[in-house]
């Protein structure tokens, strides 16, 4: 029986994501990347200046560095990367499912970022380092119309991505439905919304709290509002203007932790 077409495409799309490769690049983001078992790691190009730095990441990690003229350096990233003379071929990491990350176990009520719709790596290389900092349990954005995991998006996160989820779903409003169903609170954030993150928690601390973040501008989407239990925002004082979404994040983290 022959396959539907759309079946195929599933098909193809997955083989095709299986072979992507990503290029790190920065010794913050090279070297813990190299230490992190994790990770399938293909290529490492470095200067010798760097590999002077990088030396026991790389010794541990069994690879063979390839040394490059450091004003030709051998790396296919763009001319305005900053590299630091190190670079690294990786495929993405596998951080497993949604249910895998949001039912596991740890020490304090579990706490997530959803992004809708964000699309700059600068902003969620540094969500993930304050997700990190205040121990949440992931960062979940769309696999379309946000930021993939690049190496814009690892030297940002200054070694986050390594060790903070990062997971990319089809459809947000499925996801948040999901943890819904998994006994989450899904708070999104509005800076039009009457009721504050702390208020919003106030007596809820003990459950698990997902955040949703949207784009800078556009906000959050109608149908995500409309999915969330609830809209909030972070306190402010007066008429001060509103937060970049990476300092919003971090502000929110802080302000819902369990």
């Amino acid at each position: 029986m022959k396959k539907p077409k759309w079946v195929i495409a599933k098909e193809q799309g997955k083989r095709a994501a299986a072979n992507e490769t990503v290029w790190l690049f920065g010794l913050h983001a090279v070297r813990d990347a190299l230490e992190n078992p994790k990770r399938v790691k293909l290529r490492l190009v470095v200067t010798r200046n760097a590999l002077e730095r990088l030396g026991e990441a790389v010794g541990k990690s069994g690879m063979e560095p390839e040394i490059s003229d450091p004003r030709k350096f051998a790396a296919p990233l763009d001319p305005q990367s900053v590299h630091q003379g190190a670079a690294l071929e990786v495929k993405a990491l596998d951080w497993g499912s949604l249910e895998d990350i949001a039912l596991g176990d740890g020490p304090q009520p579990p706490r997530i970022v959803l992004l809708d719709r964000v699309t700059d790596p600068h902003n969620v290389g540094a969500i993930l380092r304050s997700a990190e900092v205040f121990g949440a349990r992931a960062v979940i954005a769309m696999q379309r119309h946000a930021a993939p995991e690049t190496g814009a998006l690892a030297k940002t996160a200054s070694g986050a991505l390594e060790r903070q989820p990062y997971l990319r779903v089809r459809n947000l409003a499925d996801a948040i439905t999901a943890l819904q169903g998994m006994g989450y609170l899904v708070l999104g954030l509005d800076g039009e919304a009457e009721t504050t993150v702390e208020a919003a928690v106030a007596g809820k601390r003990d459950r698990a709290v997902a955040l949703v973040m949207g784009a800078e501008g556009p906000g959050l989407r109608e149908k995500t509002r409309e999915t969330c239990d609830q809209l909030v925002r972070i306190d402010a004082a007066a008429e001060f203007g509103s937060l970049n979404v990476s300092n919003a994040a971090a502000v929110a983290l802080y302000a819902a932790k369990a």
